[in-house]
């Protein structure tokens, strides 16, 4: 009797099993129907814990899909005379742009844009005499640089990196963040300011993108790397001008470090018995300079310019790599020429855009500007980096 049961009990769990593997009344179709759609549910079959979750379709799955495949390129160009004289009223047809030697096509012509500028001083305390200089250069930034519809942010860097204002075309406060910069310790972050800048202009939108450097050449104790810098520079199109310190100056009128306190107590220094009492064993006892003049910081700066012919330093790099000058200053006059003169060249400048036609080529893409007329002086950045983009 109890066999009987179990063999019962195996053909209705079989049974229960055919039928959920018979398809439902409503899906049966005759031959050469079309099958009707499933029943719309308003709510998911639920999932059992441990179930894997349902896949969704490729085309909801992946979500949207967003290609760029289009790179614009802008090149800032500066055309001039045989007596460097700015070239004005030339048009695109004008110009013959190259892109690793392959002639591209000229989108267009924008020598209109605003200009929002980004105003990066170093403050160090080292440069403590040319500082009287830059404090009296905030209305000449305004009058000769930023113009009417330009506006500016002022940034003071040593050891930290202070944003004395925020963008603003109000002359006053320009003035004002000048005005009130003063020395601070004896470290210059300039990579870190420059890249600091670059992401205080990377959100400007229509507009002409440019940082003024007045400082040193010399980078001590930045974080970001040239190469980082150089490479946000040109993903966001800004221009770098420089008004270079002259680092042989400021060591010369520097004021001396406080000497660091003799470990000895006074008259327990061990002097040698047979060296006599002149200038030169006091001030090798002693450290005291006696009576010979301090020449070593110049040697040591002439040692610096031999070495930065074959190294370039950070200020070059960035200026080169994007088609901005560098300015050196030593008074107040040619401070206020040199701004004049870089406010001068943005305004007759022309910025040529185009989209690579040869976009499978990766690396550096070297950048080549031509005039159609005679005896005229080109001058552009000399390229930019690119990954190899698929067509």
């Amino acid at each position: 009797m109890a066999q009987a049961s179990h063999i019962t009990m195996r053909f209705l769990c079989l049974g229960a099993l055919a039928c959920l593997a018979l398809p439902s009344f409503a899906q049966l179709t005759l031959p050469g129907t079309p099958a009707p759609k499933p029943l719309a549910t308003s709510k998911p079959a639920p999932r059992m814990p441990g179930q894997p979750a349902p896949q969704l379709p490729p085309d909801i799955a992946e979500g949207p899909v967003i290609r760029a495949t289009v790179n614009v390129v802008l090149v800032p160009t500066t055309v001039t005379d045989e007596k460097g004289r700015f070239v004005q009223g030339l048009e695109p047809h004008d110009f013959l742009l190259y892109d690793n030697d392959k002639l591209q096509t000229i989108n267009r012509d924008i020598a209109t844009l605003p200009l929002s500028l980004v105003v990066c001083i170093q403050r160090s305390n080292n440069i403590d005499s040319m500082l009287p200089k830059i404090r009296r250069i905030g209305n000449v930034l305004n009058d000769l640089l930023i113009g009417q519809d330009g506006e500016a942010a002022v940034l003071a860097f040593h050891h930290e990196i202070d944003l004395l204002t925020d963008f603003t075309q109000d002359p006053d406060e320009i003035n004002k963040a000048v005005a009130q910069i003063k020395p601070g310790s004896s470290s210059s972050r300039l990579n870190d300011a420059v890249q600091t800048a670059i992401r205080m202009l990377r959100y400007k939108k229509d507009r002409r993108k440019v940082i003024l450097l007045i400082a040193e050449t010399l980078d001590r104790a930045s974080e970001a790397r040239p190469k980082e810098v150089a490479t946000e520079l040109q993903l966001h199109n800004v221009d770098v001008y420089t008004l270079n310190i002259n680092r042989l100056v400021t060591r010369l009128t520097e004021k001396p470090q406080l000497p660091r306190p003799d470990p000895f107590p006074p008259g327990t220094r061990p002097r040698p018995g047979v060296a006599p009492g002149d200038p030169t064993t006091q001030a090798q006892i002693s450290g005291a300079p006696g009576y010979a003049a301090e020449f070593i910081p110049v040697v040591e700066e002439l040692f610096r310019a031999a070495k930065a012919i074959f190294v370039k330093n950070p200020a070059e790099l960035y200026t080169k790599f994007t088609g901005g000058r560098e300015f050196g200053f030593t008074t107040q006059d040619g401070l206020e020429r040199a701004v004049a003169a870089i406010g001068a060249e943005i305004r007759s400048q022309y910025i040529l855009s185009y989209s690579p036609n040869n976009k499978m080529e990766g690396g550096f893409h070297r950048i080549r500007v031509e005039v159609n007329r005679p005896r005229l002086k080109v001058r552009t950045r000399p390229g930019y980096w690119m990954a190899a983009v698929p067509e």
